[in-house]
């Protein structure tokens, strides 16, 4: 006999509420890609990609070279067996799909977090305080993670971790772990959005 029970979403499933997609509960990377998901459709258009950059207190010759590099290189890898657009939409619900190569390894295939993968980034790289890297520390970390050819893997991963560098480290010049992990997670970028808001009033 068929249970009468309302089926329970899987956690490992996106979900809608009120018309809003919802990342997956497992997936750590659609979380921290949906706050460029400006209206929350579960789709990322490069004009939100710039918003999303603004928003958090970018420049705008930054903001749009992120959008720009950003969608460019996720949209097609997002859309798997759909023909491209010119409009480089990114779906979030896909975006372990876009995972490049000579990375951390902290985001896995399925893009879940990999507690051991992140511990790993100041355990080998944090060499002048444990729980921050320094600018050469970051650096000796990119060259660490490349893959051999994997040149597409190295300007990814140095174009994120520089402009993380840039716009989170502190008044030493340090990346503090509790930073990284924020990033990771997208709790990051709604923290900076606010700051920013709150830096604009008191202007």
């Amino acid at each position: 006999m068929a249970s009468l029970a309302p089926a329970v979403p899987s956690s490992k499933t996106n979900q809608q509420e009120d018309g809003k997609f919802i990342p997956s509960n497992e997936n750590v990377l659609q979380k921290h890609v949906a706050f460029f998901d400006r209206n929350h459709d579960g789709i990322v258009y490069p004009w939100e990609t710039f918003q999303g950059f603004r928003a958090i207190g970018c420049g705008i010759p930054l903001s749009t070279g992120a959008a720009l590099f950003i969608n460019m290189g996720l949209s097609s890898k997002t859309r798997p067996g759909k023909f491209p657009s010119l409009l480089f939409p990114i779906e979030i619900k896909n975006i372990h799909k876009s995972k490049h190569g000579s990375d951390s390894g902290v985001y896995d295939s399925e893009g879940r977090f990999v507690p051991a993968k992140f511990e790993e980034i100041f355990t080998k790289h944090a060499c002048t305080q444990p729980n921050a890297l320094t600018s050469d520390e970051l650096m000796g970390m990119l060259k660490a993670n490349r893959e051999p050819k994997d040149y597409g893997g190295w300007v990814a991963a140095y174009s994120e971790w520089k402009i993380l560098y840039i716009l989170c480290k502190d008044k030493n010049g340090l990346l503090r772990k509790d930073t990284v992990k924020a990033v990771y997670d997208g709790s990051l970028f709604e923290h900076m959005e606010k700051e920013h808001e709150s830096a604009k009033k008191k202007a």
